[in-house]
């Protein structure tokens, strides 16, 4: 799959999705608690019973976490949950929080949990008359000349009230005298105190004139401040600067570089001379930051800036400009420059986390709240409007509140820590400005694990292999099952499912709970058990408990721990001693006897090996050493002794061979007593073939009938066959005077047979397996052309035919 392309917004997809959203969050922020208290109230003043507005129950206050969390650097307001009410914390200096006369407002945040819920409160700061109107400088000089007409006004110092509203300066007074009189003008919403001259001054009568203007607001009761004004008089300089506008207005961005010419101010003066030349200044009764930001060129009238505007400080600057001339004494035009400063998107918006549970249950339900996010921006308009969204693929997202820019940081789908269990989520806040400026943070949220996953074990059924004749007590084997849980989540016990059978093997099997190590408690025997079966379940330790169970399939391996059993000669005391009488006549060749032996084990532990220990004549008695036949190698003759003893040694092909002897005496006759003895014999033996014979058929029957359940047992099974593992045993019959014991089992992709001395030609010996143990071929992987019903009937016409030769060459051998 090709890289998914990130999704633009286009300009006007933006600006319209901006729109959209000023339009429905203007709405959504009308649901809030208003409050107002006048400012410096005294500390522990109720504002409001904020518990009782918003209908929470006063008695879970405390136990939910009833706080304000307001961004703000000083908290002015905090809560009392014993009754809910919002009090004030410190006190309050409007005029240090608000500048302006506008309304002075401080938001809070209420939050509050379980279940987690945050309001919105609106606190206004009334103003008191607590500041007394102030003018710029204690006394301000005129110079007035004795020709200036009355009605001439005379622009006096405005005084300054840091309160607002109807505490702020209301009007003026002016000492009583026969020369001047106080006017007031209106602009914007300062009033500007003017002298106006109502009576022709007289230099010769008085040359200087002292005044007292008062300040007064509108408090109740009022406060006042006093200008000290000193008034010269002069002659002559009849004509002022007059500005070609009362008032100049310019907009500019508040990126402006800084030395950027923002206007140029011209005064004409109609006098000549020094009394016409014009010099430009600032007024100083201006703020002092407009010192610090605006330059007045005195001579060329240029205003510059000095050091960059922020929109965010301020958004308008009044710049009082006066236009002076150099006469005796020099008059002043006065005029206004308005400087509105225009937004540009310069801030960043600003992400801020309210709550946040770093850790999260992995059960968790879609919806649940992880954290609340607000996001500002100092900017105003469209630059200030906020946009914020996940950027990375992670199940959370954010929702709106109703308030604007605020979000709930929720879960949209199920967790799973076994297959995530940290998220890094990356939030990104975009303004709407041109260009857009974003801020991202990133959130941790670790994954808490419950136990939702059982024990789990690599295979199933487990298989293992034992030698017999272990030591009791001692670990024989160990299981291991692995939980993709972590801490006590995934720590595993183990015990054995116990049956109530009277040859359970599992009373004798311990298992570690820890470890999983698992204990025999016996030791075990190949003769007695070859196979057993039992089930180990495993189970973890969290709340409430997960298990998972698995089978255990042992195979007992045989070790040559049985020497072989003589079962033929046998004396009548039990001993492996007999008698043999042979004619003297007898050829060479003849079958003297046959020494039988039976050896318990199986495979190369249970072939035995027959060989002449002792013998009087070596030339006269031969012993095949595979069969145990005894035959004489020669014919007799008058001069070889009468008795002949023969010591035969049976051993088996173990790795520490075990053995036995047997003692046979052979004594030669003559042929009439020979001839005597063997009709005896063959009566007896005829009697014995005859039951022999009848054994035979019902043998041969049997085995019939047992072909024939065979195939269709194996067609079944065939039909039905679900998993490759099988484990038979079959027992073969003795032959060629050796009992010998043959097991077939399968483990995986891999047949076995544990065989005696006749092998099959393409069997091949197992590294490790005491020698006892073949891989033989597998017939279904030789060739996958052949039908798996036709392959087990040639194997069973195999088995058949091998019994049924089996059982003839026993009986033609006795």
């Amino acid at each position: 799959m090709g890289k998914e392309r990130p999704f633009r917004f286009s300009e006007n997809t933006f600006f319209a999705l901006c729109v959209i959203l000023l339009l429905v969050l203007d709405k959504l922020a009308l649901a809030e608690l208003r409050y107002s208290i006048p400012e410096e109230v005294k500390e522990g003043t109720d504002v409001g019973n904020v518990a009782k507005d918003l209908g929470l129950d006063k008695s879970s206050l405390s136990y939910r976490r009833f706080r304000v969390v307001s961004g703000s650097k000083e908290a002015f307001f905090e809560v009392n949950t014993d009754n809910g009410s919002l009090q004030v914390r410190k006190k309050i200096d409007r005029e240090e929080q608000c500048h302006g006369s506008g309304a002075c407002l401080m938001e809070l945040k209420i939050l509050v949990e379980n279940p987690l819920e945050m309001h919105h409160i609106i606190v206004e700061i009334l103003d008191v008359n607590d500041h007394s109107p102030r003018f710029p400088e204690r006394e301000q000089q005129f110079e007035i000349a004795e020709q200036t007409p009355p009605g001439t006004r005379f622009q006096l110092h405005a005084a300054r009230d840091l309160d607002a509203g109807i505490n702020s300066v209301r009007t003026y007074t002016l000492t009583s005298n026969e020369h001047f009189e106080m006017d007031l003008s209106q602009s914007d919403e300062d009033k500007i105190p003017f002298l106006v001259l109502k009576r022709s001054l007289d230099r010769e009568r008085k040359k200087k004139h002292l005044l007292f203007v008062t300040a007064v607001d509108g408090g109740k009761p009022p406060r006042s401040g006093t200008l000290n004004v000193s008034i010269t008089v002069l002659d002559s300089n009849d004509n002022r600067p007059t500005f070609s506008q009362d008032t100049y207005q310019i907009e500019i961005y508040e990126n402006a570089s800084v030395e950027n010419i923002l206007t140029r101010v011209t005064a004409v003066d109609p006098d000549e001379g020094v009394n016409g030349e014009i010099e430009y200044s600032l007024s100083k009764a201006l703020p002092r930051n407009v010192y610090d930001i605006f330059e007045l060129d005195g001579v060329s009238g240029q205003i510059k800036l000095k050091r960059k505007l922020d929109y965010e400080e301020s958004e308008i600057y009044k710049l009082d400009v006066e236009a002076s001339d150099k006469g005796s004494p020099p008059l002043i035009g006065r005029s206004r420059v308005i400087v509105k400063i225009k937004d540009v998107n310069d801030n960043s918006p600003e992400l801020e986390v309210t709550s946040l549970l770093n850790t999260v249950p992995e059960d968790s339900k879609p919806g649940t709240v992880i954290s609340l996010i607000s996001a500002t921006d100092k900017d105003s308009g469209v630059n200030g409007k906020i946009i914020s969204r996940i950027t990375n693929d992670v199940p959370f997202e954010l929702k709106p509140s109703y308030k604007e820019n605020i979000y709930s940081l929720v879960t949209k789908g199920h967790l799973d820590r076994e297959h995530v269990s940290f998220y890094e989520i990356t939030i990104i806040a975009t303004d709407c400005g041109e260009p857009p400026r974003s801020t991202v943070k990133s959130l941790s949220v670790q994954i808490i694990d419950i136990n939702d996953n059982s024990p789990h074990f690599d295979q199933n059924p487990l298989q293992f292999y034992l030698s017999e004749n272990n030591v009791a007590g001692k670990p024989i084997f160990s299981l291991s099952a692995t939980d993709n849980d972590i801490n006590e989540n995934a720590a595993v016990a183990y015990h054995i499912v116990r049956r109530t059978s009277e040859n359970d093997v599992t009373a004798f099997l311990n298992v570690n709970s820890e470890n999983g190590q698992i204990s025999a408690l016996k030791s075990f025997d190949f003769e007695t058990l070859k196979t057993f079966q039992f089930q180990v379940v495993a189970t973890d330790s969290g709340t409430p408990p997960l298990s998972n169970n698995v089978t255990v399939n042992v195979f007992i391996l045989d070790q040559n721990d049985n020497a072989p059993v003589i079962l033929y000669p046998l004396s009548s005391n039990g001993s492996a001693e007999g008698v043999e009488e042979i004619p003297r006549n007898v050829n060479a060749g003849h079958l003297v006897t046959k020494v039988r032996a039976y050896d318990a084990d199986i495979g190369y532990n249970g072939w035995l090996l027959f060989s002449l220990q002792e013998v009087t004549d070596h030339s006269l008695f031969g012993l095949d050493r595979y069969t145990g036949q005894i035959r004489t190698l020669r014919s007799f003759t008058e001069t070889d002794e009468a008795e002949h003893k023969l010591v035969i040694l049976v051993k088996d092909n173990g790795n520490v061979s075990l053995s036995a002897t047997a003692t046979v005496i052979v004594k030669l006759v003559e042929p009439k007593e020979a001839f005597a003895a063997s009709d005896v014999k063959s009566t007896a033996k005829l009697d014995e073939e005859d039951n022999v014979t009848f054994y035979l058929m019902i043998t041969l029957g049997g085995v019939s009938v047992l072909f024939i359940v065979s195939i269709i047992v194996l067609i079944a099974m065939q039909c039905s066959k679900s998993t490759n593992y099988t484990s038979k045993y079959l027992q073969e019959t003795n032959y060629d005077g050796t009992l010998c014991h043959s097991i077939q089992y399968r483990s995986g992709d891999k047949r076995y047979m544990l065989v005696g001395p006749r092998m099959s030609i393409g069997s091949t010996i197992v590294p490790g397996s005491h020698a006892n143990t073949l891989v033989l071929p597998d017939r279904r992987r030789a060739s996958e052309e052949v039908r798996p019903i036709i392959k087990l009937f040639f194997l069973s016409s195999y088995w058949y035919s091998y019994l049924y030769l089996t059982l003839f060459t026993s009986y033609f051998m006795r």
